[in-house]
C-alpha cells in the first residue's frame, strides 16, 4: 500500500478535529460498540468517507469512526473493525492503526469477542490479555515503514504491563473478576475443530479469536502502548459432540450482555491516562 493513503486518510480526519489530538484509540469488537455511546460529544465518521478505508462487514460491526472526549481525554474509536477473513489484506486490516498513530495517539485499546479453551473460563467472564500467540501472515511482512517503527519490533512485552496492572485495581474497586490469558489469533472464518481447540490449548492459549493480534503488532510498531481485553463469548468444543454448535449471532448476544462491564471498566482506565 502506497504510504501517502494513511496520510491521506489522516489529514481527512484531522480536518475535523478542530486542532483537538487524541490520547488513545479504541478497537470495539463484536458487540461491544457501548463503549462508543459513553465517548462525550462524539463526532461520527462512516469508514465509507473515509479515504482508502474498506467497509466493515463482520456481524456487530457498524463501521465507523467516533471522536470524542472520555473524561475531558480526546479519543477516536473504531466502532467495528476489519478482519483478514472478510478478503482484506494485512495493510487494509491495520489501516486504522496507523491512521490512528498519525493522529497522535500514544495508546492503543482493543477489545474483541473470544472463545475460551481454558475449562477456568465461562461464557460472559473478562479477561485482560496478557500476551499472545500469531497465527496470522504477520501485517509487518514486506518493506518496512520506517516513518512507523524499526524492522524488527520487540514483542517481549506487547500488553502494556502498567495497565494491566491498573485494569486489575479498577476491576477490584468494581468488584469484578477479571482473568489475565493468553490471546491466540487466527484467520477464519471457520470456527476451531475440537483437535484445534486440545493443540491450542496445549500450547498455552487461553482464548480463541479471528482478530486482535494483527492490530496489536502494528500498534506496537508505532510505539503505541496496548491494553487488550476479552469478553469471552463461548467455551470451544474439545470432542466431536453435536451440542454447543457456535454461531456467530450468538456471539453478539454474549458479548452485548458483558460490555457494560467491560465499557465502565475502559471509561475509568482511559480516565487515569
Amino acid at each position: 500500500m502506497d504510504s501517502a493513503i494513511y496520510k491521506q486518510a489522516a489529514d481527512f480526519i484531522k480536518d475535523r478535529l478542530s486542532g483537538r489530538v487524541p490520547v488513545a484509540g479504541i478497537v470495539l469488537g463484536s458487540g461491544l460498540g457501548k463503549v462508543a455511546e459513553r465517548i462525550e460529544d462524539p463526532l461520527i465518521i462512516p469508514y465509507r468517507e473515509i479515504p482508502g478505508f474498506p467497509l466493515s462487514t463482520a456481524v456487530g460491526h457498524k463501521g465507523n469512526f467516533i471522536i470524542g472526549t472520555i473524561s475531558g481525554r480526546t479519543v477516536v474509536a473504531m466502532q467495528g473493525r476489519f478482519h483478514y477473513y472478510e478478503g482484506y489484506p494485512m495493510d487494509l486490516v491495520t489501516l486504522p492503526i496507523r491512521v490512528m498513530s498519525l493522529l497522535g495517539c500514544s495508546y492503543l485499546f482493543v477489545s474483541n469477542a473470544a472463545g475460551t479453551c481454558n475449562p477456568d473460563y465461562h461464557t460472559g467472564d473478562l479477561s485482560i490479555i496478557k500476551d499472545h500467540i500469531c497465527l496470522f501472515p504477520n501485517p509487518l511482512i514486506g518493506p518496512n515503514r520506517d516513518e512507523f517503527g524499526p524492522r524488527f519490533p520487540d514483542m517481549t512485552c506487547a500488553y502494556d504491563l502498567e495497565l494491566q496492572e491498573k485494569a486489575m485495581q479498577i476491576a477490584a474497586q468494581m468488584n469484578v473478576s477479571l482473568h489475565k490469558g493468553v490471546y491466540l489469533g487466527s484467520t477464519g472464518p471457520t470456527y476451531e475443530t475440537p483437535a484445534e481447540v486440545r493443540f491450542y490449548r496445549a500450547i498455552g492459549a487461553d482464548l480463541l479469536g479471528m482478530s486482535t493480534v494483527p492490530e496489536v503488532i502494528v500498534g506496537r510498531h508505532c510505539g503505541m502502548r496496548v491494553f487488550g481485553m476479552s469478553v469471552i463469548t463461548n467455551e470451544c468444543n474439545f470432542e466431536n459432540l453435536e451440542r454447543n454448535f457456535n454461531d456467530g449471532d450468538d456471539v453478539v448476544k454474549q458479548a452485548d450482555k458483558a460490555a457494560d462491564t467491560m465499557t465502565e471498566l475502559f471509561y475509568r482506565l482511559i480516565s487515569q491516562l
